[in-house]
C-alpha cells in the first residue's frame, strides 16, 4: 500500500484524508458554487462518502491520488488537490495519464491556494512519475480554473465534450 505523502507549502499543508475529516469533507462538497463545474449537482452524504474512499483506492492501486488541502495557520479543511484516472467515457480519453484536478471551498477561492497546492502536488508527481503525461480538463465557464491550469504550466490543446458539457483538455 502506498504511504500519502505530507506536503507543505508556505501556506498549506497537502496530506491524505482521513476518516475524521468527512465533516468537514462533506460541508466542501455542499457549496454549490464549488461543484457548479464539477457535474453541476451537490452531491448527497453518500456519493460524498463514496468519494471519499475513491481517493483511498487511488492511492493504494495506483500510487497517487488526492490530497486534502488543509490551510496552515488556521489548520481547517479548504480544498482538494491531485490526480486520478476515472477511466472516462469521453474522446480524447485522459486514461493512463496523471489527470489533474483542483478545488477550493468557495469562500478561500481568490488567494492563490489552488495555484499553490497544485504546483507542490506536480512538484511531487515529477519526482514520481518522470515523464508520465498529465492532463487536466476544465469546464469552459470555469474562468478560475482556466487560468489555474495555465498557471501551472498547462496548456490548451483542444476540447472534449464530457457528460454533455463542454470541457477545455490540457496538458503539462
Amino acid at each position: 500500500m502506498t504511504i500519502i505523502p505530507t506536503l507543505t507549502t508556505d501556506r498549506l499543508v497537502l496530506r491524505g484524508h482521513r476518516m475524521d475529516d468527512f465533516d468537514e469533507f462533506f460541508a466542501l462538497w455542499r457549496h454549490e458554487d464549488l461543484v457548479r463545474f464539477i457535474g453541476g449537482e451537490t452531491p448527497s452524504r453518500e456519493q460524498v462518502w463514496a468519494r471519499l474512499l475513491r481517493y483511498a483506492g487511488l492511492w493504494h492501486h495506483l500510487g497517487f491520488g488526492f490530497f486534502a488541502v488543509q490551510e496552515r495557520q488556521s489548520g481547517k479543511l479548504i480544498g482538494e488537490v491531485g490526480f486520478l484516472d476515472l477511466h472516462r467515457d469521453m474522446t480524447p480519453t485522459t486514461e493512463g495519464t496523471l489527470e489533474s484536478g483542483w478545488g477550493i471551498t468557495p469562500p478561500m477561492q481568490g488567494k492563490g491556494y489552488a495555484t499553490e497546492a497544485m504546483s507542490a502536488a506536480i512538484a511531487w508527481a515529477d519526482r514520481q512519475f518522470a515523464g508520465r503525461r498529465m492532463t487536466c480538463i476544465v469546464d469552459l465557464d470555469n474562468r478560475s480554473s482556466l487560468r489555474v491550469a495555465e498557471k501551472i504550466g498547462f496548456r490548451r490543446i483542444g476540447q472534449v465534450i464530457y457528460k454533455d458539457k463542454h470541457n477545455a483538455m490540457f496538458e503539462r
